[in-house]
């Protein structure tokens, strides 16, 4: 008998095909899903993802998309609505870093400024104004926005990424307000560092990995699934009672 943390749910997950998204994917194809959609513009990765972790009972699919285009997001919305009947859950996870050498803000490009900005922040947006809807036809749902520490705390550097993140976890407590009374929960999960795909080559400098470790109490980065369980958590019926939250993963990093 199929059961689980997430059961008879659709969930869709943007971001979905890397990191800490394919780590969530990952995680919630166990948890009773009865329809799991795969958002990504990594077409490659999304489809792979997909026919792996896909089950009996728990069909997932893939949609290329571009965060940053609302074209795709309003498209998209319709599109899973008419194929499963239902969206439950939404997590916005897709999100960019901007280059290795990150400037600080007076040799912040205003390009490179709006690049992280359409993607980590109007990305957000865009998800939430698309399935809102279909959420209030079903009677509720769970929206779970990824933002970082860096919304928190202020970087040396990341001048972009931080600002674009910091507008992710404003907005995800501005929706919670604003949806709470229909029943769709908006929570935000704050992770600190950790080893996913974006951030191996920073990682990978002796400098910067020596500095982030030692920034963080456990002596360590996280691993994606690590993330991907606090996202689980705020997703299922467990946090029934929670809206408006921001839920730092982090190794102790905002502690000190």
């Amino acid at each position: 008998m199929k059961s689980g943390r997430l059961f008879n749910k659709v969930a869709v997950v943007a971001g979905g095909a890397s990191g800490i998204g394919e780590a969530t994917c990952r995680a919630f194809a166990r948890e009773g899903l009865v329809g799991l959609v795969i958002a990504d513009i990594n077409r490659k990765a999304g489809e792979a993802l997909a026919k792996e972790i896909a089950a009996p009972g728990c069909p997932v699919t893939f949609e290329r998309i571009d965060a940053a285009n609302e074209a795709d997001w309003s498209q998209l919305a319709p599109r899973v609505f008419e194929r499963y009947g239902r969206v439950d859950i939404l997590v916005n996870c897709a999100g960019i870093g901007g280059p290795l050498v990150r400037p600080t803000v007076e040799n912040t490009e205003e390009d490179a400024w709006d690049r992280t900005f359409a993607v980590n922040a109007k990305g957000a947006l865009f998800g939430m104004k698309h399935f809102i809807p279909v959420m209030r036809s079903c009677g509720g749902g769970s929206i779970v926005n990824v933002s970082s520490v860096y919304a928190i705390v202020g970087p040396r550097f990341a001048t972009s990424y931080a600002a674009s993140k910091g507008a992710c976890r404003a907005l995800s407590r501005t929706a919670a307000i604003q949806y709470a009374a229909e029943n769709i929960r908006v929570n935000t999960v704050l992770p600190g560092y950790v080893n996913t795909p974006m951030t191996r080559d920073i990682h990978n400098q002796p400098e910067v990995r020596q500095q982030r470790l030692a920034e963080t109490p456990m002596g360590r980065f996280a691993e994606p699934e690590e993330i991907a369980l606090g996202l689980l958590y705020l997703a299922s019926d467990e946090a029934s009672f929670v809206t408006g939250a921001e839920l730092v993963i982090d190794g102790g990093m905002t502690a000190r």
